[in-house]
């Protein structure tokens, strides 16, 4: 089956384009915004907005047709395949496989100051009604904050005996993410500890296919919550545990 973009009528090739050039709005920008829309092979732009968000730097928005489509029998993409329990089913399992409590770590690490993602993990409140672990039963819940250091992290988890390690990255920029998530593995392996753990990492920009390429055991985007990241977690843990 193959596809193109939907705007206004199905298979039209309409879309929508946003990007910043450093240059004051007027008529030469709008002209300019337009070739780079052309030149990245959309036909007909048209700037639907132009506003300055800066001295000599300009935003656009660039609607216009594209003659692509995608062959979806083409595609393949690495996605979890854990279900997603509910809380209730997720305290019950560990209680039923684990004679003890199981102690998820959490950190925005290296440079990343944000806590929204992590917060919203693990934080007993939550987000947007998913309660988050340090509400679980079974659960013991650490959040250290941001901007800690993959090194302070690995001491923690270990002082803490760690069954769960949780990276949420935010700031993305020139690919700092992963340059920080790829110095986290290096350093786990070199401490002998990534097989002891499991290894997840989330955010904005994070997909579960580049997660596992990073070599994590899970990736979580968007739209996800602790009942997601648990239900993977505990599943994946008692998985290994069978396996000894």
């Amino acid at each position: 089956m193959k596809i193109r973009p939907y705007g206004d009528t199905k298979n039209d090739g309409k879309v929508q384009l946003s990007f910043t050039l450093p240059m004051a709005s007027g008529g030469i920008a709008a002209e300019a915004a337009k070739q780079v829309a052309k030149q990245m092979g959309m036909a007909d732009p048209n700037v639907v907005l132009m506003e300055t968000i800066g001295e000599n730097f300009t935003l656009f928005i660039v609607y216009g047709t594209v003659g692509v489509q995608v062959d979806l029998s083409s595609l393949k993409v690495e996605e979890i395949e854990t279900p997603t329990l509910d809380r209730e089913s997720i305290e019950k399992l560990i209680a039923e496989e684990f004679d003890r409590d199981l102690v998820f770590v959490g950190a925005s690490t290296g440079t990343d100051a944000h806590t929204v993602g992590i917060d919203a993990i693990m934080n007993m409140k939550g987000y947007a009604g998913h309660y988050g672990l340090e509400r679980y039963q079974h659960v013991k819940a650490f959040n250290l904050g941001s901007q800690v250091p993959n090194e302070v992290f690995i001491q923690e988890a270990k002082r803490l005996h760690a069954d769960v390690l949780l990276v949420s990255q935010t700031v993305t920029q020139k690919d700092i993410h992963l340059r920080n998530l790829t110095e986290l593995v290096d350093l786990l392996e070199a401490e002998h500890m990534r097989n002891e753990v499991i290894l997840v990492c989330g955010g904005a920009r994070i997909s579960h296919e580049l997660a596992k390429e990073l070599g994590y055991d899970a990736g979580f985007g968007p739209k996800k919550y602790a009942e997601d990241v648990a239900s993977f977690a505990v599943i994946e843990l008692i998985r290994r545990k069978k396996q000894k």
